[in-house]
């Protein structure tokens, strides 16, 4: 008896092992070190075990954020007795701790190598960060991982549901479980059933690559001949209440399928909470907007600006006095930053729908305007009020909404039978109205400063159950269209001004390699200091492929101008880069 406890305690718990390509995880180790690289993996599947808040310092204070946040929290239900320690059941997540004393102050205790980085707060799980500079970003902790109870009793497995990856990533950071996501389940169940909640994660096929290898609508009976039986074992993300039966789950297209209340990781949701006041934003993505120092008055380039976040920062940074020009190549993106803006009360930044790769143009005779952005009005993109919604994008919260949807959809295709065809609707953001201005890019030398947050291989972004599906080849990739997008940004900026560059992915590849190439290909580029600086140092050396080319990373000295931020460190952050490029005078190139 004791034995099959055991086995059932190792099966019903959350303990993945991230699966990479055998030669991108190869590279990774020589790249940190085994031991290293295997922390940074567990760290990927977790979740940061707190919320990071920006809040917009141009319509409130930190000080009054809090105290609506003291509020929320508390009707939220979070725990506020004393003497308690908030920590997940098995111990604490990557270094982070949130406890409560006596006299009912709460931190989180987040440090870098010298210096606590919040301050304790009069209530639980809210903290202030304490870094010069940084002091408008509240943290808000969760808890976990949890040890939950499945209720598997008498031989009788619990009932369960088992959903995909991705739709069991967006879980882990709080989401509900939606009717898209669900993959498979037990037989006979009925709404209302507490149901067990299990990931089908991708195996390795037989062609060599990855697949699912379970058909949606599979029932499961919890017995070891069940489609990915073993595989399961060690992925369990929680309990949750059904919202409809097994038969309304793979009969409808949208809605919520499972309600979840007991999470192995608790962390608060503040969607649609004190809109236009706060913007949820990783620690990283902040050090970003003030590694690039806007000044007043300046005009500065965000070239890859979706979703809007550190545009938005960047420009209260510099008090929405300026401009700001956030470009990205999807309307509907572009149409999110717009109201995003709106939302924030912002007023210098300027949207156009642009191709990073393209950003550069040098007949300047055909700009519209004399502030050297060349817009292209007759490609302009309008959203009329009366256009539908873009459904197949959204997620109805109820099966109600889903008659709705299914009327909403039948006047669509009515319409497109008569011959009229729905313009551009207002896409995911539900924004009726507005325009998304098509650019044909700037001129050389024409902002003082430039963001490039670069697309990229993503793999610093945390909760992450799978990452095989990264090669070599694609991660080379993703570097020479980084190059490319820099060649850019290296022509549009002024002498005298700068560059930042950034991603959310670990890979060195991505990150130092990109640094490299910069200094070397453009002598007048240096690196130059951040401030705040809270990530640590790059990594210095080179790699050897099989195929006997080399990558060349950061050279001795280079390291501490630059910041990683680790995903396995105290700080439980994502996995994110920084790079700040000070432009010398370009006469000599």
């Amino acid at each position: 008896m004791a034995e099959q406890m055991e086995d059932l305690s190792e099966r019903y718990c959350f303990n993945p092992v991230l699966r990479w390509n055998s030669q991108v995880e190869e590279y990774f180790t020589k790249a940190y070190g085994a031991e290293h690289f295997a922390l940074i993996s567990k760290a990927l599947t977790r979740p940061s075990c707190y919320s990071c808040i920006r809040v917009n310092t141009l319509k409130s204070t930190t000080d009054t954020v809090i105290k609506k946040l003291s509020t929320i929290v508390t009707e939220m239900g979070k725990p506020n007795s004393e003497n308690t320690t908030l920590k997940g059941g098995d111990g604490d997540v990557n270094g982070i701790e949130l406890t409560q004393s006596g006299s009912q102050k709460a931190s989180v205790k987040i440090s870098d190598e010298k210096n606590p980085i919040t301050e304790n707060f009069e209530h639980p799980s809210i903290s202030r960060c304490q870094v010069p500079g940084l002091d408008y970003v509240v943290f808000v902790g969760g808890s976990g991982p949890h040890t939950i109870d499945y209720g598997y009793a008498n031989g009788r497995p619990p009932k369960e549901v088992i959903v995909s990856r991705k739709c069991a990533e967006a879980v882990l950071r709080g989401a509900q479980v939606y009717v898209p996501g669900v993959m498979a389940c037990s037989a006979h169940v009925e709404k209302g059933d507490v149901v067990a909640i299990s990931v089908a994660v991708e195996q390795p096929g037989l062609d060599g690559g990855w697949s699912l290898g379970i058909t949606r609508g599979t029932v499961v009976q919890g017995l070891p001949t069940d489609p990915y039986h073993p595989e399961r074992s060690g992925l369990y993300i929680g309990q949750g209440t059904t919202a409809m039966s097994r038969a309304g789950i793979f009969r409808v297209c949208e809605g919520v399928a499972v309600d979840m209340h007991n999470r192995v990781f608790k962390l608060p949701s503040f969607y649609d909470v004190l809109e236009g006041e706060i913007f949820l934003q990783n620690l990283p993505s902040i050090v970003t907007a003030h590694a690039l120092d806007p000044q007043k008055g300046e005009r500065i380039l965000d070239m890859c600006a979706a979703p809007g976040g550190k545009t938005t920062a960047i420009a209260i940074l510099m008090k929405d006095e300026g401009e700001i020009i956030a470009a990205d190549r999807s309307h509907n993106k572009v149409m999110n930053i717009q109201k995003l803006a709106a939302e924030m009360g912002l007023s210098c930044i300027k949207t156009y729908k642009l191709d990073a790769l393209k950003s550069v143009n040098r007949r300047t005779d055909s700009c519209k305007s004399s502030d050297s952005v060349c817009v292209d009005a007759n490609d302009s993109v309008v959203n009329d009020s009366s256009s539908s919604m873009n459904l197949d994008n959204e997620k109805p919260s109820s099966i109600t909404e889903v008659l709705e949807v299914d009327k909403i959809r039948k006047q669509n295709a009515e319409g497109r039978k008569n011959g009229k065809r729905p313009r551009n609707g207002p896409g995911r953001n539900q924004c009726m109205g507005g325009r998304a201005e098509n650019s044909k890019g700037f001129a050389p030398n024409s902002f003082d400063r430039v963001l490039l947050d670069a697309p990229c291989s993503a793999l610093g972004l945390r909760p992450r159950l799978f990452a095989g599906e990264e090669t070599l080849a694609s991660l080379k990739h993703h570097a020479k269209y980084q190059r490319r997008m820099f060649d850019q940004a290296v022509q549009l900026v002024r002498p005298g001004g700068v560059i930042v560059y950034s991603t959310c992915t670990i890979n060195p590849g991505e990150n130092e390699a990109l640094v490299r190439y910069a200094l070397d290909r453009y002598k007048f580029l240096t690196l130059a200091p951040q401030h705040p600086r809270i990530g640590g140092p790059g990594l210095v050396g080179r790699f050897e492929f099989a195929d006997h080319s080399v990558e060349e990373w950061l050279r001795p000295g280079e390291e501490h101008l630059v910041q990683r931020f680790d995903p396995s460190s105290p700080l439980d952050t994502i996995g994110f880069f920084i790079a700040k490029f000070s432009v010398g005078s370009k006469d000599s190139e």
